[in-house]
């Protein structure tokens, strides 16, 4: 047998065998640990403590990893499921998870697989809450379902280590018979709706019509109100004008003057006429007097005028003859002459 150069001694074979095992026995006693993940430790299978996200250190060969648990928020899709409303109506739902492990300790040993545990309990819970609502509140309260929903689950996982941030329904469908029979309620609702706004607007186009007609009587009749009282006072103060000319004329006649006479002859005489040619079916007028008659008419209360304007100077009468003659006074052509 050939011997070797340099002969190694079993003392220098175990100290080389030692360092090796040393050296495996440090790698195996390192653990890192990634951001946003947790280990558990187990020694003997027990467990002991949980590494932290960086550099850790455990006992080779006597502790190991045992569940590496994600501790950041996890978005969980739950299945669709068909649930029957409080009302008997048949609707199938589907949602989302929000959740967040705390506890890895917990997450790890108190409950077996904690996405299927989560996902059971959420879908059971779904089944609940919308199975006491009727169809309607189950159609139009997505929000009270999702609050509820998370206040059952995330009290229910609560020993699990695990928090609830967020449960959402995403999709509600319901069968397509009842989506038409929605649609035609809908409808009747809508055109009942436009019934009734249609029936107020005409009520209201009604009143606003008759109180504008009563206004409108209102202010007719107190403008005839008004036009009468007017037309009573022009009357009143008429037949006072007539009754102080009468009394005039009347006091002038006492005192002998017939001038007066003639002056309320002659003015009946004119109006006639006015009033017979004013006539609406009168086309051709028969003068059953002569012109210069009317002439003379004119003329003589002209005279009767300007007689009167001497009434100032007199004893307080009215001066419609000669003073100095005691004879009456001559009337003049006219209609009351001869």
């Amino acid at each position: 047998m050939q011997q070797l150069p340099f002969p190694i001694e079993g003392f220098a074979i175990f100290v080389i065998l030692a360092v090796i095992l040393a050296i495996v026995l440090v790698f195996m006693g390192i653990k890192s640990v990634p951001q946003g993940m947790e280990y558990t430790v187990e020694r003997f299978g027990k467990y002991t403590k949980t590494l932290t996200p960086g550099l850790n250190l455990i006992v080779p060969i006597v502790d190991r990893v045992g569940s590496k648990i994600n501790m950041r928020e996890t978005v969980m899709d739950v299945e669709s499921q068909e649930v029957i409303t409080r009302d008997n109506a048949q609707v199938t739902a589907d949602g989302v998870v929000f959740f967040q492990v705390i506890s890895a300790a917990k997450a790890a040993y108190e409950v077996n697989n904690l996405e299927r545990a989560i996902m059971n309990l959420t879908k059971t819970n779904l089944r609940t809450v919308m199975g006491g609502m009727d169809l309607d509140a189950v159609l139009s309260e997505r929000d009270a379902i999702n609050t509820k929903l998370l206040t059952v689950v995330d009290q229910a996982t609560n020993p699990w280590g695990v928090k609830v941030t967020r449960i959402e329904i995403k999709d509600i469908s319901p069968p397509r018979d009842l989506v038409d029979a929605m649609a035609r309620q809908m409808k009747a609702e809508r055109e009942k709706r436009a019934t009734i706004l249609e029936a107020e607007g005409d009520k209201q186009s009604a009143i606003l019509q008759a109180d504008g007609q009563k206004q409108a009587a209102i202010l007719e009749a107190e403008g005839r109100k008004e036009a009468a009282f007017r037309d009573a006072e022009a009357r009143e103060r008429e037949a006072q004008a007539e009754a102080r000319a009468t009394a005039i004329v009347s006091k002038a006649i006492a005192g002998g003057n017939v001038q007066a006479i003639n002056y309320f002859v002659a003015l009946k005489y004119t109006d006639a006429l006015k009033h017979l040619a004013s006539s609406p079916n009168q086309k051709v007028l028969m003068m059953p007097v002569e012109a210069a008659s009317i002439i003379g008419s004119v003329a003589g209360i002209a005279d009767l005028a300007k007689e009167a304007l001497n009434f100032k100077g007199g004893d307080g009468a009215l001066d419609l003859g000669d003073d100095d003659d005691d004879s009456p006074t001559t009337p003049r052509s006219g209609p009351w002459s001869g």
